[in-house]
């Protein structure tokens, strides 16, 4: 596995948040659960519209392949937009335009030394 000096660099976070949105264009499920550890949380006022479970988090990298591939077939022209990057010690912040819903968002990720994504917080403008 490839390390992550942390704390984290300008050019990794930017990097990092490019492949992240190429991953989601590519609809490729493993290509954008490639970014993701396996003992991952997603905290998401979506998933808590979708799941109805109550607490809009899912948790494990099984339960975000059902999460995902739910999108992915209901959106298949789904395309993000990189707006802006911003990274902390930690975490890198990745702010995107939704071409299906006309919105912006920004996901704070929290990385592993590995460079997974272990928790990350989606927040949505609409």
């Amino acid at each position: 596995m490839k390390q992550v000096s942390i704390p984290l660099q300008p050019a990794f976070a930017r990097e990092f948040a490019q492949e992240w949105v190429e991953a989601w264009n590519s609809h490729d499920l493993e290509r954008i659960l490639a970014h993701y550890d396996d003992e991952v949380v997603l905290i998401s006022p979506v998933a808590l519209k979708l799941l109805n479970n109550g607490d809009g988090v899912v948790r494990g990298k099984t339960a975000l392949r059902e999460y995902f591939l739910r999108g992915i077939q209901a959106f298949p022209n789904r395309r993000f937009d990189l707006i802006e990057v911003l990274w902390g010690v930690e975490t890198v912040v990745v702010c995107y335009g939704n071409n299906v819903r006309g919105s912006k968002s920004a996901e704070v990720m929290q990385l592993t030394v590995e460079g997974k994504i272990r928790r990350v917080w989606a927040n949505y403008d609409q």
